[in-house]
């Protein structure tokens, strides 16, 4: 009997120690995803090339088998200030630390030593997926009438899948409902200090994603990052802000962004140094919409995006 697209639960837990299966539960580690997409064996290949008298493939050997997965999540606090959204884990599985300060505010700060991992188990109305030492790279979209969300893509160590009976009592309600992206719920949206008319923000963290199988081990690892973002709002006047002179020199200055208003669901993102590249120019609602590519700079070390929820 084929198998339920919509039948489906993600879960997520941090793994203290590596190759230890975390063993997240519905009842705690659902995450609440959309637009699931999941490779559980995503292999490489070292093909044959014996010579033999007569054409034809020789066939592959598999040399190193990981699992993948890719979702989104709506990007929403917890409800509560100083409470960790339920998504939490799979930012510090992304290289961020976590800082809460009590009854104000949860942060989270990108790192370079130090990184966390965890246990996603993915069910399939009955067949279940799990990587275990997943880590993974996100990106955040602010789009215009539209929902704020983060996507995620998580790399792991491969498991078989198998037949499992679907989790029990799947609690998604430390989830709190998003609201939309609108000058309504987003008051500020500055670039270098400019409040414009903005259509579209993306901010990508840019993981580099690495996994290794070799004598001794297999591991999956974050080598670098390099943080890239958009930014699309209304053209106006060269005397409003000249955009031009900034791309011109090379100019570095802040991004920041507060979305919603209502303590316990209000995200703030920041970006200390941006550089703005290669504006390019398009039509909504005929108006001039005018984009640029952004590359996200450290300050003085792992702060190039900052994410708070209070």
């Amino acid at each position: 009997m084929g198998k339920l697209a919509r039948n489906a639960v993600l879960l997520a837990k941090l793994q203290p120690v590596a190759g230890t299966d975390s063993a997240p539960t519905g009842a705690l580690n659902a995450m609440m995803a959309m637009n699931i997409s999941a490779q559980p064996v995503s292999a490489e290949f070292a093909k044959r090339n014996n010579i033999k008298p007569y054409f034809g493939n020789m066939g592959s050997v598999p040399v190193a088998i990981h699992s993948e997965i890719t979702f989104d999540v709506e990007l929403a606090g917890s409800g509560v200030a100083g409470t960790a959204p339920k998504f939490g884990p799979l930012l510090r599985s992304c290289a961020f630390a976590e800082t809460i300060t009590a009854s104000t505010s949860v942060t989270y700060a990108p790192i370079t030593a130090a990184q966390e991992f965890c246990t996603l188990y993915y069910y399939m109305d009955g067949v279940l997926c799990k990587m275990t030492d997943a880590k993974g790279t996100v990106s955040l979209e602010l789009n215009a009438k539209g929902i704020p969300v983060l996507k995620f893509k998580l790399i792991g160590l491969y498991s078989t899948p198998a037949d499992a009976s679907m989790p029990a009592g799947v609690d998604y309600s430390g989830f709190k409902d998003p609201v939309a992206v609108n000058a309504d719920n987003t008051p500020t949206a500055t670039l270098h200090g400019f409040a414009g008319k903005v259509e579209k923000i993306g901010i990508d963290i840019a993981n580099e994603l690495v996994y290794r199988n070799v004598i001794g081990g297999k591991s999956v690892n974050i080598t670098g990052r390099q943080p890239t973002g958009s930014f699309a709002l209304e053209l106006e006047a060269v005397s409003a802000k000249d955009w031009w002179t900034i791309v011109e020199k090379a100019t570095l200055g802040a991004l920041a962004v507060t979305h919603g208003k209502t303590a316990g669901n209000i995200v703030e993102v920041a970006a200390p140094k941006v550089q703005l590249l290669d504006p390019s120019f398009s039509e909504s609602d005929g108006l001039t919409i005018v984009t640029f590519k952004l590359e996200l700079q450290p300050n003085v070390g792992n702060d190039e995006l900052l994410l708070t929820f209070r």
